[in-house]
């Protein structure tokens, strides 16, 4: 009877002593795999872009302001600006909606609510980050464009500003979600000093708390704004699909993502210079982020805390 409970734990040890073995491997394989879509990604992105590049100029690219590159003759051009100011406006005007009603319900839900009406609010909170996007963009035009047009009589039917603050709305979620528990990681030793020392609860939360946080909300603020310049449904139907390079957030616009969904349709010839904006316009899109990335990170790294 001892050697068969001796032979089942031989044989039990030995199984996990295998998994313990190949397991690191297959999680390299998933780890792996990620990095090479990533690459994949960044190679079709720059192969392409050189063959668009092959033809017009670089320069002529990131410093011309008309783009109409599906035009024919003497009025195509190819400057990417309007694209560009297009998206920072839209992004612009989501994070004056977003970063402030964000990091509030963060302080709030971190701070202030107790533990049963925290456990209602946030994922309540949270289920704006499940609704698709095209629901989104619908309800901004809609619904939020009218009742801008009754401020604003001089407002047209797709303007920057109505999808500015759906998608400020959008990445509300995202931003609170995150700060909160960025907060919530802060000790509650420092808390304890603050209010030993006379401070209010307003006081420990603006003074210690979000300063202590800094690394955690700046990160979140990043991704949300990521996800505002990266989003495309909700500036497709609401922002329009002109190529303006105003600043003026009651007309309308065009981003980096919706032009590439309306070159995506099927009408432009492949291999085409026309089709090939996509992938110069992808490129760019790209570099913008993985700029607010990087900075991100340097913030991160210069204000992070750490308790032991």
């Amino acid at each position: 009877m001892a050697d068969k409970v001796a032979a089942s734990d031989f044989k039990r040890k030995k199984k996990l002593y295998s998994s313990d073995r190949y397991m690191p491997v297959v999680l390299a394989l998933f780890a792996g795999l990620s990095i090479l879509t990533t690459i994949g990604i960044v190679l079709i992105l720059v192969t392409e872009a050189y063959h668009f590049f092959e033809v017009v100029p670089f320069w002529d690219f990131i410093t011309g302001t008309k783009w109409t590159p599906l035009f024919g003759g003497d009025q195509q051009a190819f400057g990417v600006l309007p694209l560009v100011v297009g998206t920072f406006l839209i992004t612009v005007i989501a994070c004056i909606v977003a970063i402030p009603i964000g990091l509030g319900s963060a302080i709030y839900l971190s701070e202030y609510a107790p533990h049963k009406i925290r456990t209602i609010l946030k994922p309540v909170l949270e289920i704006l980050a499940g609704i698709p996007t095209i629901v989104y963009g619908f309800f901004a035009l809609t619904f939020v464009t009218p009742i801008i047009k009754e401020l604003f009589p001089q407002t047209m039917m797709f303007n920057a500003l109505s999808a500015g603050l759906v998608v400020g709305v959008m990445i509300i979620p995202m931003i609170s979600s995150l700060s909160e528990d960025a907060m919530n990681a802060v000790p509650r030793s420092l808390r304890d000093a603050g209010y030993a020392l006379g401070s209010t609860k307003l006081e420990v939360a603006i003074k210690i708390v979000v300063p202590a946080a800094f690394s955690g909300i700046v990160s979140s603020f990043v991704l949300g704004i990521s996800r505002a310049i990266g989003e495309t449904m909700i500036v497709t139907v609401a922002a329009g699909l002109t190529p303006n390079m105003s600043f003026n957030p009651l007309e309308s616009v065009q981003t980096l993502t919706a032009y590439i969904v309306s070159v995506s349709s099927g009408d432009t010839t492949y291999g085409s210079v026309p089709y090939l904006t996509i992938y110069s316009v992808g490129i760019t899109l790209f570099v913008l982020t993985l700029i607010m990335n990087i900075i991100a990170g340097y913030i991160s790294r210069k204000f992070r805390e750490e308790y032991q």
